[in-house]
């Protein structure tokens, strides 16, 4: 062959390849792939995520109704209502939930303290122990039930990017049938 028929022969297979579409779409679907694969996985991640800071909402207010609608409470009672955890956090593992509910006092100069504290999985706070609180809750001779709910959550994909988090939420209520909620040791 020629060198001019060569180069003819090269220029029409060129613009033969170049008009030749089947194998784009193939080459475009293994490029975004992966792209596709992480944006599915990610969004996996953050609903599950979502989904459990919004269970640990909805156990710290569980824990707080269920202790501030009593006038006392003794370890019956108590171990009851820390156990209704599980079924609020379900289907999520209670062994990472740390539960404290805790009763502050509040006297005459506005010095709030703890009354009472129990705990699931956590620490209680010191009977006695000075409490900060918002301003507009520091009212004189009441009394608050306090739940403080945390929940450890290590996502299984994005560990990697974001580490292990730790949901928490807390929440202030008064008591309803008196002035306070003691505690009963039975």
């Amino acid at each position: 062959m020629s060198p001019a028929g060569f180069a003819s022969y090269l220029l029409h297979r060129a613009r033969r390849l170049a008009g030749d579409q089947r194998g784009v779409s193939a080459v475009e679907f293994a490029l975004l792939l992966p792209l596709m694969i992480t944006l599915y996985l990610g969004v996996v991640e953050i609903s599950q995520g979502v989904s459990i800071d919004r269970k640990v909402t909805l156990t710290t207010r569980t824990i707080a109704d269920l202790a501030s609608q009593v006038s006392s409470i003794n370890n019956a009672d108590m171990t009851n209502i820390l156990n209704a955890t599980a079924s609020v956090i379900a289907p999520y593992d209670t062994t990472k939930l740390k539960v404290t509910v805790t009763a502050v006092t509040i006297d005459a100069n506005s010095k709030a303290t703890v009354a009472w504290s129990d705990t699931l999985n956590g620490t209680k706070r010191a009977v006695g122990s000075t409490v900060t609180l918002p301003p507009a809750l520091n009212v004189a001779n009441t009394t608050l039930i306090w739940s403080e709910v945390s929940y450890y959550y290590k996502p299984a994909i994005g560990y990697v990017i974001t580490g292990a988090l730790d949901l928490s939420d807390q929440i202030y209520m008064r008591p309803r049938l008196s002035t306070t909620v003691t505690r009963v040791n039975s």
